[in-house]
C-alpha cells in the first residue's frame, strides 16, 4: 500500500488508517499495510490461539488471519467485513476488522502516549491516541498483539546466548525506543553481549536532546559512539532523528542503526536516503550485535 508520505524523508509525520471494530475507532500506521481486501473464508487451524481465525491463500501466499475483535476482548468476529493485510517483522498477517474509515496524516508530536490509567507499558496494546475532529482514535501495537499470540515472533533473545562469552566494553551506545518492554529487552541483550554502557531514550526527541546537550558541552565523542533507533515513536520518529544526526556536521560521524519492525523494502530505501548506516528488523537481535561490532570496529 503506497502513499505519498512513504516517499518523503524525515518529516516526522505518518499516515494512520482509521478502522472500526465493534463500533470503536482504531488506527494502524499505513507503512505496515500491504493491502486491504474483502473478507474471505479461512481454514481453521487445530489447537491454534483463540485469536487466530485460520489461514487462507490470496495470490498463492499463505496468510494467517487474526480476529482483532477477539484480541480486543470484544467477542468473536462473524464472516464479513475486511482483512487488513500487514507486513512487519518479516511476517504477513491479516487482521479482521468491521470496516475502514480513511487515512489521516498526522505528526508524531500530536500522538498522545496512553497514561497509566489507560494501560500499563508492559501489558497494553495501544501505542498512542490521536484526536481527529473531536473523535479519539486508538493506535494499536500490532507487534505486541502478534507477540502475545506467538512469543516466537518477538525479539529472539536466544540468539545472544549463541554468541558465547564476550568481554565487557564501556563504549557508550544511545538507544531510542518508546516501548519500555522492548527497551528493557534490547538493553538486557546488549549487556549480555558485553555492551554495558547504554543510554536510554523514550523517543527521538529525547535522544536528540541528549545528543545536543553532549555536543554543546563538548563531550559528544565521549558520550555517544553509536545510536540505535526505532522508527515509530511519539514526539519524534526514528527517521526524523536520523535526518537530524546525519545532516549536522558535528554529529554525522555517529553510526546510526535503525532497528524496527518496519524495515521493509520501501522503508529501507528511505533509511538509506537519510544516511542510516544499518537497518535491521526487530527480531534480529543477534544480527544487531554483529552489526554493532562491525560499525564500532571501523
Amino acid at each position: 500500500m503506497e502513499t505519498k508520505i512513504l516517499l518523503e524523508n524525515g518529516t516526522n509525520e505518518l499516515e494512520v488508517l482509521e478502522f472500526v471494530v465493534d463500533g470503536n475507532s482504531y488506527g494502524i500506521n499505513v507503512a505496515k499495510i500491504r493491502e486491504i481486501i474483502p473478507y474471505s473464508p479461512v481454514t481453521p487451524v487445530p489447537n491454534a490461539h483463540p485469536s487466530v481465525e485460520g489461514i487462507f491463500m490470496p495470490r498463492d501466499t499463505m496468510i494467517t488471519a487474526i480476529d482483532l475483535r477477539n484480541c480486543l476482548q470484544r467477542g468473536q468476529s462473524q464472516p464479513g467485513g475486511l482483512f487488513i493485510i500487514t507486513s512487519f517483522n518479516k511476517l504477513d498477517i491479516a487482521f479482521h476488522v468491521d470496516s475502514v474509515v480513511g487515512i489521516h496524516r498526522v505528526s508524531w508530536v500530536d500522538i498522545i502516549k496512553p497514561g497509566a490509567t489507560v494501560t500499563t507499558a508492559e501489558d497494553g496494546i495501544s501505542t498512542g491516541i490521536i484526536k481527529i475532529d473531536g473523535k479519539l482514535i486508538i493506535i494499536l501495537d500490532f507487534e505486541k498483539i502478534i507477540t502475545d499470540i506467538n512469543p516466537e515472533t518477538g525479539l529472539k533473545v536466544t540468539e545472544i546466548e549463541a554468541l558465547g562469552s564476550r568481554p565487557e566494553v564501556e563504549i557508550p551506545i544511545l538507544i531510542a525506543e518508546d516501548s519500555s518492554l522492548l527497551r528493557k529487552l534490547i538493553v538486557d541483550s546488549l549487556k549480555k553481549a558485553g555492551y554495558d554502557n547504554i543510554i536510554k531514550a523514550e523517543n527521538g526527541q529525547e535522544a536528540w536532546e541528549y545528543i545536543t546537550k553532549c555536543k554543546e558541552a563538548g563531550v559528544l565523542d565521549k558520550e555517544v559512539k553509536l545510536l540505535i533507533t526505532d522508527i515509530e515513536m511519539p514526539l519524534m520518529d526514528g527517521h526524523r532523528l536520523t535526518k537530524l544526526v546525519k545532516s549536522d556536521d558535528e554529529t554525522k560521524q555517529i553510526p546510526v542503526i535503525i532497528f524496527s519492525s518496519l524495515v521493509n523494502e520501501e522503508m529501507r530505501r528511505k533509511g538509506e536516503d537519510l544516511g542510516a548506516d544499518a537497518q535491521l528488523s526487530k527480531p534480529e537481535i543477534g544480527n544487531l550485535v554483529k552489526v554493532i561490532d562491525e560499525l564500532l570496529a571501523k
